[in-house]
């Protein structure tokens, strides 16, 4: 159906694209704020061009959505769709650190077919296609195996009072890497308690689950990509085993937030 190497080399180009913009090798990129106040750059969007047009051409019939194209609701009626984040992790971008990565994600009849995320500032190419297992740098990952919630290693700046029996560990900005940690058994637990876009997590998703990890929403229901509004409510990235605790853990600030209302201290 699609030539795995050609789309490895396009994400690995896209990544190059966006190295030789990055602040972290010495370059600089026009840098500025969207409407909801998130930063893009030049870099963004050059990729963005570059992968809507590469990918078209690689799979003719797919449709597309991005962070950073106008969504064309056509998409709806394609049952391939390319789901893309050009560079995850902007804000790392920008600071020149290498927690970044470009996402791509191919969606099929609402479920990820095949993920890759290229970290090139970490040297890291993660892969997976579905029913196959995970992979980074072409070798073989497995997910955390954890049993005891109590401990879980999770990437995160902090831990709010009531999850100070949780570890703490290296947090890049972009979401998709910290869903590859659990996939790499780097993290047990990754937990987010907002509203996210299928962009984000499509790639990261899919090679969590190939590599063994639990995801789902927040509150514990099975994701779906190329819906008409491309969001859910929080995201939950776990060792199987601890999956069932992490959402009970989370029931009561998910519901809250979710609905709107600040959650008790």
């Amino acid at each position: 159906m699609i030539d795995r190497n050609r789309l490895k080399d396009i994400c690995v180009e896209a990544g190059q694209i966006a190295m030789r913009q990055w602040p972290g090798a010495g370059h600089a990129v026009e840098s500025w704020h969207k409407g909801d106040a998130s930063p893009v750059c030049a870099a963004d969007l050059e990729v963005d061009a570059f992968l809507k047009a590469e990918l078209g051409r690689l799979l003719p019939a797919a449709g597309w959505l991005s962070e950073e194209t106008a969504d064309d609701p056509a998409r709806l009626q394609r049952d391939l769709i390319w789901v893309v984040d050009p560079i995850d992790g902007t804000r790392d971008y920008l600071r020149g650190r290498t927690g970044w990565a470009v996402s791509v994600g191919l969606v099929s009849a609402g479920r990820p077919l095949i993920g890759l995320l290229v970290a090139p500032a970490r040297d890291e190419v993660w892969s997976a296609t579905a029913g196959t297992g995970a992979r980074l740098n072409g070798v073989d990952i497995s997910a955390s195996t954890r049993r005891e919630f109590a401990g879980a290693r999770v990437p995160a700046d902090s831990l709010a009072t009531e999850d100070a029996d949780l570890t703490l560990v290296e947090k890049p900005n972009s979401i998709a890497l910290r869903i590859a940690m659990v996939a790499d058994n780097r993290a047990d637990l990754v937990a987010t308690l907002r509203w996210g876009s299928e962009w984000d997590v499509a790639a990261a998703s899919l090679i969590a689950r190939e590599a063994g990890a639990r995801v789902t929403d927040a509150f514990g229901n099975a994701l779906a990509y190329n819906k008409p509004d491309p969001r859910a409510f929080g995201l939950l990235v776990t060792a199987p085993a601890i999956h069932a605790a992490a959402v009970e853990r989370l029931a009561d600030r998910a519901k809250a937030l979710a609905q709107g209302r600040r959650a008790a201290p």
